[in-house]
């Protein structure tokens, strides 16, 4: 497929994306803030920040000029992080092709106003539902980086469109199946970075794989009420948005909200984590508002309250899992 995308964000999942776009047959232009960075990837072909030993294919080029990104953008991919997407696509939303489908890559949750990024976008862009897609999956960026096999989740509420966006970026290492559910898609991203802190915090306590898998499984069961309060279908929180991420991102050593949570699990403070962490955590700061868009729909999220307790009320982890054990005996659920 030949189609003209523009990445918003040269981080690392932006960068890898935009190659996996131009493996796919599309013209990919990328925006990154610094001028540095951008002119590495003209000159170099490489991202020295993220990925310097990874050869960006010729059909990706760079700027720092929004508009030049935007110009005749079939796919407008949006990499940022979440909390800065609202202020961010205000300034570039008025560059954008009337008919442009909007991609979330974030996982995260706006903060104040439990807004999902499809939401924020909305918000900001005023398109309609049939021009916003999201793609969650098991991603590590590094491995997509390495051109190892992967699968992901594109979701759009028109079928159709998930299918175009589907032919942008299927590749013979990446493979996206599409999905109607956005509500879905979005929350087991959103949820999973948080879960993955929990997961990361009893590991660096030097808990083993029980009390690992206790949390993944009953992670994902958090999820699954919420997105079932919010309308989502159930069955997607058994796919690749949801266990599949799940299971990825709280595993591997390659995740950055693992990395967070075990660093704070053996007993670093908030501010020492944050000042040896080079990358955005979402969940360090989506944990809030997914505990409160949890408040909103009437949802129990224990573990996900217990990570802003640590995270954010500065409750010691002994402390906090001993409480999260003592609660009451109930079925499973």
């Amino acid at each position: 497929m030949t189609a003209r995308c523009a990445v918003y964000g040269t981080g690392s999942w932006g960068t890898a994306f935009a190659m996996v776009l131009a493996d796919a047959g599309c013209e990919v232009a990328l925006w990154g803030r610094r001028q540095e960075v951008v002119d590495a990837v003209n000159t170099t072909r490489t991202n020295p920040d993220y990925f310097p030993g990874l050869e960006l294919p010729p059909a990706v080029t760079a700027t720092t000029d929004p508009a030049q990104a935007a110009a005749g953008a079939e796919f407008v991919i949006l990499a940022v992080p979440s909390q800065s997407l609202r202020a961010n696509l205000a300034d570039w939303a008025p560059l954008l092709r009337s008919d442009a489908v909007l991609v979330s890559l974030m996982k995260g949750v706006e903060l104040g106003t439990a807004k999902r990024m499809s939401e924020v976008i909305e918000d900001v862009t005023k398109a309609g539902p049939d021009r916003i897609a999201v793609l969650s999956g098991p991603n590590l960026a590094p491995e997509i980086a390495g051109r190892q096999p992967a699968a992901a989740v594109v979701a759009c509420q028109d079928e159709d469109v998930a299918r175009r966006l589907q032919a942008a970026c299927h590749t013979a290492y990446f493979r996206p199946y599409t999905n109607t559910d956005v509500v879905g898609t979005e929350l087991g991203g959103a949820v999973k970075n948080v879960i993955a802190l929990a997961v990361g915090i009893a590991g660096g306590m030097g808990l083993g794989d029980n009390t690992k898998a206790s949390l993944i499984t009953r992670g994902l069961a958090e999820t699954t009420r919420l997105g079932m309060a919010m309308g989502a279908d159930a069955h997607t929180f058994a796919g690749l948005a949801g266990m599949g991420d799940l299971v990825a991102t709280c595993s591997s050593p390659l995740s950055r909200n693992n990395t967070f949570g075990h660093n704070l699990g053996r007993g670093m403070s908030l501010a020492e984590t944050i000042a040896v962490t080079s990358q955005t955590a979402e969940g360090v700061k989506s944990c809030e508002s997914v505990a409160d868009l949890a408040r909103r729909h009437g949802v129990d999220m224990p573990i996900t309250e217990t990570v802003v307790d640590i995270v954010h009320n500065g409750k010691p982890p002994v402390v906090a899992v001993k409480e999260l054990m003592s609660r009451s005996a109930k079925a499973e659920r």
